[in-house]
């Protein structure tokens, strides 16, 4: 491992000089030609620095804490914790990643994490909703990734649910849809809310309107199957917005009991580009792609600026499938999804 002595020796300066080159200290106190000779010389002889080193220093681990409740056990899961892992490698973090079951749980592995030295912590739950960030947390840096803080004091980031609902009901406005139903969540959550609000405001604008009668909100199984079902006998809607892929499957099968083919005879948009359904479904389903990575980066990058106190140089920012929002963007800052089109609109 190269030493600093050795880019002293290397370069004819003092050790103390490269010192303050290498911890960028050396503006107005080192002639920039020695410091750029020093910087050069570090790259050449391949130097690192020393993160215990530097952690003993500035009192700063350079480790972020990742808590999760349910998503680490989840297929989103990846997309999250990538974004939040390439985001913290890019501006020289590690990220400690734990799932907890429950109250007891979580504070057990707070306190495990706490005693790594963490500088700040990510808190996440399972699906967009409303979280009450644990008391032990209030003397850290927090970032809320896909929920909101309780008291809507803490930074958080999520999907934005309206325009997922208003782009998805938009595309099939465009493709003649006359009849376009919701198949909806009939669990409360900041997603049924918010997507509910945009399919609304989205027929709204148009001569069909919006219609109370085609909103189906449903759980799972027989029950959502068979009120799907019910559905298309009472009001035979020849498009559908589905709150999810796994329910837009029980659109394709009532379709199928009727005869009716998907992408020509009605048309389907789902949310997630769940990747089972996605392989699964034929014709492949148009769908709403949930901001997991985009996130996640998202995440890193505000908890790395509260931390530093400073903002991150975006423009290290990698391009991604939906833009992210600037970090000072209002609280909670949501991301604009992308439409993925596939085969389940009719053309």
């Amino acid at each position: 491992m190269t030493t600093m002595k050795e880019i002293a020796e290397k370069t004819g300066v003092s050790v103390s000089t490269v010192s303050l080159v290498l911890n960028k200290r050396d503006a107005g106190r080192v002639k920039p030609d020695i410091a750029r000779r020093v910087r050069q010389t570090a790259t050449d002889l391949g130097y690192k620095p020393n993160p215990l080193a530097r952690s003993l220093r500035t009192s700063k681990t350079r480790i972020l804490g990742f808590i999760s409740e349910e998503v680490a056990t989840t297929p989103y899961a990846g997309g999250i914790i990538l974004g939040a892992q390439d985001a913290a490698s890019t501006y020289g973090y590690m990220l400690i990643t734990v799932s907890t079951d429950g109250r007891a749980s979580e504070e057990s592995e707070i306190a495990a994490l706490k005693r790594y030295g963490v500088d700040g912590f990510f808190y996440s739950k399972m699906s967009n909703r409303i979280a009450t960030v644990p008391k032990s947390l209030s003397d850290y840096p927090v970032v809320l990734v896909d929920a909101t803080d309780a008291n809507n004091a803490l930074p958080s980031v999520e999907p934005d649910e309206f325009r997922i609902a208003f782009d998805a009901t938009s595309r099939l406005i465009e493709a003649g849809c006359e009849r376009i139903a919701y198949i909806g969540c009939s669990e409360n959550m900041i997603a049924q809310d918010g997507r509910l609000a945009g399919y609304r405001a989205a027929l709204e604008g148009t001569d069909q309107g919006f219609d109370e009668s085609l909103v189906c909100n449903v759980l799972n199984n027989g029950p959502a199957l068979r009120a799907v079902n019910a559905l298309f006998d009472t009001r035979n809607p020849d498009g559908f917005f589905c709150f999810n892929d796994a329910r837009a499957w029980y659109v394709y099968e009532c379709a199928a009991r009727r005869g009716l083919t998907v992408g020509r005879d009605i048309s389907v948009v789902g949310v997630d580009n769940h990747r089972v359904f996605a392989e699964t479904l034929e014709p492949q389903l148009t769908t709403v792609e949930l901001p997991h990575y985009e996130m996640g980066y998202w995440a890193a990058c505000k908890l790395i600026s509260m931390i530093e106190d400073k903002p991150v140089d975006t423009a290290k920012w990698p391009r991604t499938t939906s833009p992210m929002p600037p970090l000072d963007a209002p609280i909670p800052a949501k991301i604009h999804c992308a439409l993925i089109e596939k085969g389940s609109v009719a053309r």
